[in-house]
Order: C-alpha cells, then sequence, then structure tokens
C-alpha cells in the first residue's frame, strides 16, 4: 500500500509524473471521446494524431464521456492518502463521478483521506496543479497540510488559451456559429482565459499568429504575471512556445517555462495549432 495517491482525469496532459514524490503513485483516468460510432479512450496508448484526423474529416459533433465512478474508485485503492484533480465542472461530468466514488470508497475504506479538487481549467493549469501537490507531497507535509496549501496555490494559478480552429467548440454549442465563421475565415485566433467559474472566457481576438503571441502576454500580465511558473500544453504549436518564451524571458529571464503535448482531451478541446497554459500568478 503506497502512502499517497495523486489522480487527475485526463484533462491533466501528464501520463506520468518524472520525480515522483517518495511512496507516491500518479495515476491517470481517462475521458474517452466518441466521434461518430468510433470511441478513443484517452490513455497512453491513444492515437492523438489519428484521433484529431478522424475528428476534422467528420461533420458530426465529438462528444467527451467523463470517467466511471468505478474507474475513480480503481484509482483511489490501495493508499491511505488521495488527492484528485478533474477537469473544470463546466465541461464535464468528471468532478461529480470523483465525488460518487469517492462517498462509496469510504463507506468501504473509512480510514482512507481523499481530497477532490475541481480545477475549473484544464490542461496547463491542471498540470501545474498536480505537479505542486507532487512538491508538496515530497516537501514531508501531512494530508491537511498539502490540502490546505494547493487550495491557496489554486488560487494563485490561472489558464489562458489561444485557439485557431474552433469547429469542435461550435458543433458542441460551446462557441456560436458566428465566432466559429469569423475564426475560420479571417485567421482570428481566440485569447481567453477559464472564468472563476471553470468556463470558457473570450478575452479578445487577435488576427494572425504574431498578434496573438503579443496578445496572450498582454493578457497574462494583466491579469497579475509576475515572473511565476509556466506550463504550456499546446496541439502542434511549437513556433508558439518559443515565440512567447522568448517574449516572457525578456523580463523575467528567471522564469520556468515547461511544453507538454496536449492530451486527447485537451487536443478535442484545443484543437490543431491551440494551446492550454497554466501560469502562477
Amino acid at each position: 500500500m503506497s502512502k499517497w495517491k495523486i489522480v487527475a482525469d485526463s484533462g491533466c496532459d501528464y501520463r506520468q509524473l518524472a520525480q515522483l514524490a517518495p511512496d507516491t503513485e500518479f495515476v491517470s483516468v481517462p475521458l474517452s471521446i466518441q466521434i461518430g460510432d468510433q470511441t478513443f479512450v484517452d490513455d497512453a496508448s491513444l492515437d492523438i494524431d489519428q484521433m484529431v484526423s478522424v475528428m476534422q474529416s467528420t461533420s458530426e459533433a465529438a462528444t467527451s464521456a467523463c470517467p466511471s465512478t468505478q474507474a475513480y474508485e480503481e484509482a483511489f485503492a490501495g493508499a491511505e492518502n488521495v488527492i484528485v484533480v478533474t477537469i473544470t465542472g463546466g465541461l464535464s461530468g468528471s468532478f461529480n463521478a470523483a465525488r460518487v466514488a469517492r462517498d462509496m470508497y469510504l463507506e468501504e475504506h473509512p480510514d482512507a483521506k481523499i481530497h477532490l479538487i475541481d480545477s475549473l481549467s484544464a490542461g496547463g493549469e491542471m498540470d501545474l496543479l498536480v505537479t505542486e501537490i507532487n512538491r508538496l507531497i515530497a516537501s514531508g507535509l501531512e494530508f491537511e497540510e498539502v490540502v490546505s496549501a494547493i487550495t491557496t496555490y489554486q488560487e494563485k494559478s490561472k489558464l489562458l488559451f489561444v485557439l485557431a480552429k474552433v469547429d469542435n467548440l461550435v458543433k458542441n454549442g460551446r462557441l456560436s456559429k458566428l465566432v466559429g465563421a469569423v475564426v475560420g475565415l479571417l485567421n482570428i485566433r481566440m485569447v481567453g482565459e477559464a472564468s472563476s467559474e471553470g468556463k470558457l472566457e473570450l478575452l479578445k481576438k487577435a488576427r494572425g499568429h504574431k498578434k496573438s503571441v503579443t496578445a496572450a502576454w498582454e493578457e497574462m500580465k494583466k491579469a497579475g504575471y509576475k515572473g511565476g511558473r509556466i506550463i504550456m500544453a499546446h496541439r502542434n504549436n511549437d513556433k508558439f512556445f518559443q515565440q512567447f518564451s522568448d517574449l516572457v524571458k525578456e523580463t523575467y529571464p528567471e522564469a520556468s517555462i515547461e511544453e507538454v503535448a496536449t492530451s486527447g482531451l485537451c487536443s478535442f478541446y484545443a484543437e490543431e495549432g491551440g494551446l492550454l497554459m497554466g501560469y502562477e500568478r
């Protein structure tokens, strides 16, 4: 039995964590993506390129399905302390599934401790939360201390997204068709954030790649960025990562900026060229 488990659904981009804290396991609980009659399970074996190509070649709305309560219960098994991070409840039922699973698990295992976090976010911000939980555990804190510290940390973390394609969000009714048409026709990038309620909120439209880099940087500074950690999860957009990193480092040369490939689920939401960037304020 391990002392700790960090459990995250696949709104987090990591499939495994580098430098895991001692006596700690990391478990990724996959969501699944349904495109027409095909189901793609967002685990380590998913061919994301193939999934995206199927998604782009169909006009049907693709949908995502949250993990089952059973999948969460299995993920909790065999640890004294469990910290769970889910994608925003505003986009998925994953948090609710985890909550039901926790209640059922604790009936059978009353000595276990399980703390649930609705990230109110996805992608890079979830990645930040997961790596911070790992760091807190490694520093030797007790369960309640980790919970208290990560709650404070979450208030200082944010998500900024830049999307070059929004077909999926339009097909799923998350964005209006009008906005979708504008993005497609005019080479517009949507720059937005996860709101405090965990909804995708548009901040500005930037025309073309170069302006989107500047717009993202402006929005981040406006939200209170002062040189903290950044994790940028992106779908095939090395150019943005490089140029944005250069921009940040002009002002904050010591800033830690990590690059991660988007999970299947985050590729589903961000689409080609999209990115979901978590940062510390």
